[in-house]
């Protein structure tokens, strides 16, 4: 009977041993040398051994995970420009961007003499239904001070965003009075769309910034607008648009193309050639179109100029675009940071390759636009051209390259006005921007006179008194404008009034007003007559 019970205890036990052996082993492995385990569950590389060892054995504290993040980040410079590593501690920004969205209270601030001014209040957004008004002066975030020498603008941020349906009170300086208002967050729309409005008989003007998870949605209520509006023709502007997400970029391109036309195809060393084509009707495949680039127009921005033009569908007008044929794809990591990894290049439907060499490293890259400024790249019309890359003729026999960017088919200069010292010095010490906002608070009623950018642009002049204001301003900047020639006054006064515009009507004021004086719009609108 003993004997019995002895059996059935038997594998209980061994179990309890084994398990025990099991526990002891692991606490025995960690206190170990690595260099005395004869045998690892896993082989770890050579970096990560080299972090865990100054982890445990450094003689001084070190923070692993900045080291760790340096390390990757030098790792993608041996790859392509484009390859990046984003910290935990930036994504949710650069995804914001990119999703064309975040939670907050919807205003636009910024820091004068170590107070935050409100700028802007976003029309229908948060703070504006609860009463807060440009010129406003924040005194306290909930319970958080915001006023001194050292108020911190992406601290501000921090403490007005929050979940939608979250609240936050905030006290401000109205004049002299002392208010506390209650902001209920929601979500606050980052538009992609500058502006959209009809800038000459039966012509459209639409200007996108980037290409964002909106921005197909935005450009297609923009363009009912238009089409409502009776437009034949369209001058889409892409100048300073860094690209965004493709997949906006191909819709557009769509809504241009007729038949089944490819767009663009992508295709990478562990990736499949992936087509992209026209596959529905579009809002305008019929109509004058002309497209604005500049050295700031960049991978979608070039996705959509390259196949309208490889397809003879629009005048290309401007100066050659960045040069980006690289595809990213973002891949989240434990930690909460992200790897955006080229995995493919794009080529346009005449199978060009946009891209510009990046052999000689990052710096060399990133300053070859500046090098085109030298070279005349930007002034003159021969030099802006690319014949180094491969040549391929449209279906309309247009001659056009590949390997460094899209050259357009109407050259116009770099306009060199407003490059001098003096406006260099205005612009590093923000007076111009200074400037505006204070006149504008100080004269509220008068700009209020005007319902819209048209009618300001038509009707409101930078006169003598403002002028004298600015010169009294900026001599208090210690910037004398005394000896200022005429071409730069004449470029102050036109950003003066354009910025006083944005100040009203946010980035559609300044647009429409700048536009009356640009004179790539002014080509633009030379060829959409023909």
């Amino acid at each position: 009977m003993r004997n019995n019970k002895w059996k059935l205890w038997l594998p209980l036990l061994f179990s309890i041993v084994m398990i025990g052996g099991m526990f002891l082993g692991y606490k025995m492995k960690e206190k170990m040398p690595s260099s005395a385990r004869f045998f690892s569950a896993e082989k770890k590389s050579p970096v990560q051994e080299v972090l865990d060892l100054i982890s445990k054995r450094y003689v001084d504290p070190v923070k692993t995970d900045t080291l760790a993040d340096a390390a990757i980040e030098e790792m993608l410079t041996h790859l392509d420009p484009h390859s990046v590593f984003i910290p935990a501690r930036d994504l949710q920004q650069v995804n914001e961007d990119l999703a064309g969205k975040f939670e907050g209270i919807g205003i636009e601030f910024n820091i004068f003499n170590d107070t935050i001014h409100v700028l802007s209040v976003l029309k229908g957004g948060p703070s504006e239904k609860a009463g807060l008004q440009v010129g406003d002066r924040f005194l306290k975030i909930a319970d958080s001070t915001v006023t001194g020498k050292d108020i911190d603008g992406d601290k501000v941020r921090q403490l007005l965003r929050g979940l939608r349906g979250s609240k936050v009170k905030v006290t401000v300086l109205r004049g002299k009075e002392q208010r506390d208002i209650d902001i209920t967050r929601s979500v606050i729309p980052l538009y992609s769309l500058d502006a959209s409005y009809i800038i000459a008989p039966a012509t459209g003007y639409i200007r996108l910034s980037k290409f964002s998870e909106t921005t197909y949605e935005e450009f297609m209520e923009a363009m009912l607008k238009l089409k409502e509006q009776g437009i034949q023709k369209l001058v889409l502007d892409l100048r300073g648009n860094g690209g965004g997400i493709l997949q906006e970029a191909v819709e557009i391109a769509d809504e241009f193309l007729e038949g089944n036309k490819l767009i663009v195809y992508t295709q990478g060393g562990h990736t499949g050639k992936t087509e992209y084509k026209a596959k529905r009707d579009g809002i305008f495949e019929k109509g004058r179109l002309v497209v604005l680039i500049d050295e700031g127009s960049a991978s979608a921005s070039e996705v959509l100029t390259g196949a309208l033009q490889d397809w003879d569908r629009a005048e290309v007008i401007g100066r050659r675009s960045f040069g980006k044929g690289l595809v990213q794809e973002q891949y989240n990591l434990n930690d909460g940071s992200a790897l955006r990894l080229t995995i493919a290049r794009y080529y346009t439907p005449l199978g060009r390759s946009i891209q510009k060499p990046y052999d000689k490293g990052v710096k060399t890259y990133n300053d070859e636009v500046i090098e085109r400024f030298h070279h005349g790249a930007m002034i003159n019309a021969d030099s802006n051209r690319l014949e180094a890359g491969q040549a391929y003729h449209t279906p309309g026999g247009k001659l056009v390259y590949g390997g460094g960017g899209i050259t357009p088919d109407a050259f116009v200069a770099i306009d060199t006005t407003g490059i001098g010292d003096v406006i260099a010095a205005l612009y590093s010490k923000n007076t111009i921007g200074n400037f505006v906002y204070r006149y504008y608070v100080d004269h509220i009623d008068q700009f209020r006179l005007f319902s819209q950018p048209s009618d300001f642009e038509k009707g409101f002049e930078v006169d003598r008194n403002i002028w004298k204001a600015f010169e009294d301003f900026a001599a208090g900047n210690g910037i004398s404008l005394a000896n200022i020639t005429a071409a730069d006054k004449k470029f102050i006064t036109q950003r003066l009034k354009s910025l006083f515009a944005r100040q009203q009507w946010r980035n559609e004021g300044f647009y429409e007003v700048n536009n009356a004086n640009d004179p790539i719009i002014q080509k633009a609108l030379e060829e959409v007559k023909k």
